[in-house]
């Protein structure tokens, strides 16, 4: 049986390739996406989920508005990353369908609470705006919630925009910190996994060589995507932060981590947005999230590369 999951998403160029990996995999069943504020402003990210759920053929699949802001503090956004869409480096036509008029957090919540035995996965690869204002605005979902698979934060590896937070986080730490104390079972990778899942040159060759709509758009993202690490850290191609989530519900062997204690810190000027992971278990508090540190490389991109090219 397909596991049921819901993809909060901010598209964004690795968020596309997320979204893309799940409508192609059989193993997942995708109940809606929700969009947030983040890479870009709301409509960008809206217009960006339909547009993909369209490349790929699945307009099936509800689109629902979410937040268009975070939850107490002034969006910062990423177009220095993702360009001017967000999606930069392909030109997907408009969208012909539209979202849902139901809202992002109510969709969120009614899907949960209307969950049978094996609960919803939920799967916020950008800002946690969305999934905060649903526990907060509903906490019985919590228990209807099978796990809360997630991209953001960073502990050795440090940050991606400011030293020690990452993007997701730092746009809103606020909601971070309320969904990891909020009880639910969370499967987080941060940018120490994520920047060990390398598109390579030539990668992106075999993504290239799929030459279909899809493959196509996805090389021209990641093409564009990449620029940015490459200039940052010196790597060699794209690390595919956001599919890391959707790869490891279809193969849970390809990561590796160990349950710890995550806090956020909200408060200070100089370290807001980072994520505290206790790794050696130094305060002997009880662990609220499973970090995942390890990634079968090669087995990863084997999966993206040939889910793309089923579409």
């Amino acid at each position: 049986m397909a596991r049921p999951i819901i993809i909060d998403a901010d598209p964004g160029q690795d968020d596309a390739v997320a979204i893309l990996l799940a409508l192609a995999s059989p193993e997942l069943d995708v109940l809606g996406i929700t969009t947030v504020a983040g890479n870009v402003p709301q409509p960008l990210v809206t217009t960006n989920a339909l547009k993909l759920c369209e490349l790929a053929g699945r307009t099936d699949v509800p689109v629902f508005v979410g937040a268009h802001q975070p939850l107490k503090r002034e969006l910062f956004t990423a177009e220095y990353v993702h360009g001017p869409t967000g999606i930069d480096g392909t030109d997907l036509p408009d969208p012909v369908t539209a979202a849902r008029s139901k809202e992002a957090v109510d969709f969120i919540i009614d899907s949960c609470l209307a969950a049978g035995t094996e609960g919803i996965t939920l799967c916020p690869v950008g800002p946690l705006t969305n999934i905060a204002s649903a526990i907060a605005g509903e906490p019985m979902i919590v228990p209807k919630i099978r796990e809360i698979a997630m991209m953001g934060g960073g502990f050795f590896e440090g940050g991606n925009t400011t030293p020690v937070a990452e993007f997701n986080i730092y746009v809103d730490p606020d909601a971070a910190a309320l969904v990891f104390n909020s009880g639910a079972p969370i499967t987080m990778f941060p940018l120490d996994v994520t920047h060990k899942a390398l598109m390579l040159p030539e990668d992106l060759d075999r993504v290239r060589a799929i030459d279909t709509p899809v493959g196509d758009a996805v090389a021209g993202m990641l093409d564009y995507y990449e620029r940015h690490d490459i200039e940052k850290y010196g790597f060699t191609g794209a690390p595919l932060h956001d599919p890391c989530v959707i790869a490891y519900l279809i193969d849970p062997e390809l990561f590796s981590g160990k349950a710890c204690r995550v806090d956020v810190e909200t408060e200070s000027e100089l370290t807001v947005g980072q994520t505290v992971v206790d790794w050696w278990g130094v305060t002997g508090v009880e662990a609220n999230a499973m970090v995942m540190s390890d990634v079968d490389r090669q087995g990863f991109i084997d999966l993206v590369v040939d889910r793309i090219a089923r579409l």
